[in-house]
């Protein structure tokens, strides 16, 4: 009898050498019937408030499905046997509501399974599109409103592996097809010799990508499944636009005469993924023929890497929303090293395509060019930002004087200073173009942190002297947001409100009348497991003075001042920052509907733990020095401060405490293992441990391994893995295509620790990426964590890991 492969990975056990059952299990019910949970629908409507989409989120997958052959190359993961990304979200149904009435209608002529996704509506409203992914080929429907029924508008199968799926053109579609009748080589049965790369005196450093090419024959399966060939369909046939090529992106012109592409060309790369490859950029007709190209960028090896710096050749070209057919594109003036000292470090150009077809200069920047949104002739707001000082700053450009006014700079760590970014509404072109009321005032949407926590706002500002006018603000005990602007002059707005009893649901708000907002949605609560559940976001200080806060969620019907203190389990995810007054902000909204997610920790508050989520681990670098030159003290004055501030409140026990994290989370739960002996037990999923085998910087770390070795080796649990003798649970998804979070990481983590007489236990979750999604694999990973909380943290006093008394640590 064959073992199923899948089956061989599920779980190595704490012992030495034997393995568990590798069959799968499931956690308590309470924690199945939460996970499993039918989530609220996704919504769409169309601009002028008239019709919704309710677009129902697919189930999770089998274990079955999720084993379907993939390819991973190029950085990429794809399905083979539809041309199609191997792991995307999408929706299993799709309902029209009119929103006057109320009355949902059915969709008739959905294929059958559906799994729809790029969900957009057309220019005039009218109808909207989907793409549908097949078992065998990857389909683009359309749905008129009127009849609501879906039709299928392709003749040749999709190619979607690389950049978007559609686009809509007027009330014409452009898409990417397979190519029929291209043919792809038989894999040779033995290799043709040896794969060489080579070097000779230029630095090319390179982040630690997955996924990339390593042999010729993977060069022509990515060339194979990577080529497309662009068509225009009007529904009344297709036209072909240009000849087959990889195609890494295309954008049709405002004025939908020209489509701009950018095509990868060979020699591909064996040290960076595909958006590294060498590419041109080229404007073609839309009825076809190459009308000029702007770049031949050669490879992104050798590029610059670090966090503010860029490629030197030519980059981020797009269609000006403004005008029918003019590109912008950036243009680094430093050589593309943020540290050079300059003037300026990018100049952004224009190329008008049916005019003067020569690029010119619009204006610079003194920081690192971050994004535009166009307005019209005399209005348009571009950003620039630095990673280096966490500046950004927002200026006004007038295209027709170039003059440039700085609007507003703040530390982009500073929450509380942050006025809002431009909302934008649909020019003649169909474009999204900044808001300007009366001519002159942007509407700026912000997310509203405050002391008091996060409560969203819009306001306008002129943009001629600056003066802000509050429009509307989220008001107590609710958390409303602003998704969506449907008419500006008139001050109507979609938003969704939620509370801590509420679930979300959408509603249409005038801001200018002082009226209860019309709710348009009335989605229930699918969560019923957690009805009674206590929320309240609390607020400490660690013992240097920084303000912090995390989630706190305590079972139903529990009494500090009657019930013993609650196991705990705490959830976080460390963040740096340059300031301690910025790491002191308050984050998040205590008045948010609880949502649930397969990676939290929340589930744990049914059986009978106190749950402090989202527990706050600033990493504050001052005066000159960087925030990791103090990792580890800060991660123990963050975790010490969160233990006491829960006994303090007689909400936990502190003597049996768990901490876990996904990715740097769990970065920082190894460290917090290795160096405190502040908790029992420890669940790190999918982590880097060892920061050795992540050289050319990780997180917000920018300097290499060579420029600082001792940070890298301090950082690094597996350099103390001697020193883990706290039980920590391990899991890690076999095919994980994070950069520097190779499954490698926890394997020799866990040989480390079990080398060293730890407690450990290490689970590979089958066909896994760096975040999960079967099934079976996610009840698993929650049974995982379910028995290593209940045997090591809430029965603490009847399970004690051995621990060598050469296991001193830091705290």
């Amino acid at each position: 009898m064959r073992i199923p492969f899948f089956t061989l990975f599920i779980a190595v056990s704490i012992g030495a050498f034997a393995q568990d059952d590798a069959s799968y299990k499931t956690p308590p019910k309470d924690i199945t019937d939460l996970v499993l949970a039918k989530p609220t629908p996704s919504v769409s409507i169309d601009d002028k408030g008239e019709w919704m989409l309710l677009m129902e989120r697919s189930d999770f997958p089998t274990i079955e499905e999720l084993a379907q052959p993939e390819l991973r190359i190029a950085g990429l993961r794809m399905n083979p046997n539809n041309f199609s990304p191997s792991r995307s979200g999408s929706f299993s149904n799709l309902e029209i509501k009119n929103i006057k009435t109320g009355k949902v209608i059915e969709i008739d002529g959905l294929p059958k399974d559906l799994r729809a996704s790029s969900v957009q509506w057309s220019p005039d409203q009218s109808q909207f599109a989907f793409v549908h992914s097949g078992n065998t080929e990857v389909d683009l429907y359309v749905v008129n409103v009127k009849d609501a029924k879906a039709r299928k508008v392709n003749t040749n199968a999709l190619n979607t592996i690389l950049g978007s799926s559609y686009e809509w053109a007027g009330n014409a579609l452009v898409y990417k097809t397979i190519v029929p009748g291209k043919t792809l080589t038989a894999k040779p049965s033995a290799p043709s010799g040896p794969v060489a790369q080579e070097n000779i005196g230029k630095a090319a450093a390179s982040r630690t990508y997955q996924d990339l090419i390593k042999n010729t024959y993977d060069e022509a399966l990515f060339e194979f499944y990577g080529t497309s060939q662009i068509v225009r369909n009007d529904f009344t046939k297709e036209t072909v636009i240009g000849q087959p090529a990889i195609y890494r992106n295309f954008s049709v012109s405002p004025d939908k005469n020209y489509v701009l592409v950018t095509t990868v060309n060979k020699p591909f790369s064996y040290l960076v993924a595909v958006n590294g490859f060498p590419h041109s950029v080229s404007v073609i007709g839309i009825n076809g023929g190459t009308l000029k190209q702007l770049a031949n960028n050669p490879s992104g090896e050798g590029q610059p890497i670090g966090f503010d710096d860029v490629a030197v050749f030519p980059r981020n070209f797009d269609w000006r929303d403004d005008e029918p057919a003019t590109i912008t594109y950036v243009q680094a003036l430093d050589n593309g090293l943020g540290k050079k000292k300059v003037d300026f470090r990018d100049a952004v150009y224009a190329v008008t395509i049916n005019g003067d077809s020569q690029p010119k200069e619009l204006f610079k920047t003194k920081r690192r060019f971050a994004g535009v949104v166009w307005g019209n002739k005399d209005n348009a707001v571009f950003y620039e930002r630095m990673v280096a000082d966490r500046k950004i700053r927002m200026n006004r450009y007038n295209p027709t004087t170039g003059k440039i006014d700085s609007l507003f700079e703040r530390s982009s760590n500073d929450s509380y200073s942050d006025i809002g970014s431009p909302m934008t509404q649909k020019n003649s072109l169909g474009k999204q173009t900044l808001i300007l009321l009366n001519g002159k005032e942007l509407v700026l949407r912000s997310q509203g942190s405050s002391p008091e926590g996060d409560m969203p706002f819009i306001q306008t500002m002129d943009i001629n002297n600056g003066k802000k006018n509050m429009l509307w603000r989220s008001q107590a005990p609710y958390y409303e947001q602003v998704i969506d602007v449907i008419d500006p002059a008139s001050g109507v707005y979609l938003t969704s409100r939620e509370s801590q009893t509420e679930t979300p649901n959408y509603y249409i708000r005038n801001v200018k009348k002082k009226i209860a907002p019309i709710a348009i949605t009335d989605f229930k609560n699918p969560y019923a497991g957690l009805e009674g559940v206590k929320k309240e976001k609390i607020s400490y200080k660690r013992e240097d003075g920084i303000n912090l806060t995390g989630n706190l969620y305590t079972p139903k019907g529990f009494d500090p001042k009657k019930d013993k203190p609650l196991p705990v389990v705490m959830w976080a995810y460390p963040v740096e920052y340059k300031s301690a007054a910025d790491a002191a902000q308050v984050r998040g909204s205590k008045y948010t509907f609880t949502r649930i997610n397969y990676g939290s920790p929340i589930f744990w508050v049914t059986q009978g733990y106190a749950v402090l989520d989202a527990a706050e681990m600033p990493i504050v670098g001052e005066n000159g020095k960087e925030p990791n030159d103090n990792f580890i003290p800060q991660l123990y004055l963050n975790a010490h401060a969160a233990i006491q501030a829960l006994a303090n409140m007689g909400v936990g026990d502190s003597t049996r405490v768990a901490v876990g994290g996904h990715s740097y989370g769990a970065f920082m739960t190894a460290n917090l293992l290795a160096h405190t002996n502040l908790f029992k037990a420890g669940i790190a999923r999918s982590g880097a441990y060892n920061r050795t085998l992540t050289p050319f910087g990780f997180q917000a770390e920018e300097r290499t391994y060579w420029e600082a070795p001792e940070i890298y080796n301090q950082m690094s649990p597996f350099t103390y893995a001697n020193k883990i003798k706290t039980p920590i649970l391990l899991i890690h998804g076999e095919m994980d295509n994070n950069p520097g979070t190779f499954p490698i990481q926890s394997e020799r983590l866990y040989n480390a620790i079990k080398g060293h007489g730890g407690t450990v236990r290490y689970v590979v979750l089958p066909y896994e990426s760096h975040g999960y999604s079967a099934k079976e694999n996610i009840l698993h990973m929650l049974w995982e964590q379910n028995q290593w909380l209940e045997k090591w943290v809430k029965n603490a006093d009847k399970n004690k890991p051995v621990t060598a008394s050469s296991t001193s640590k830091e705290f």
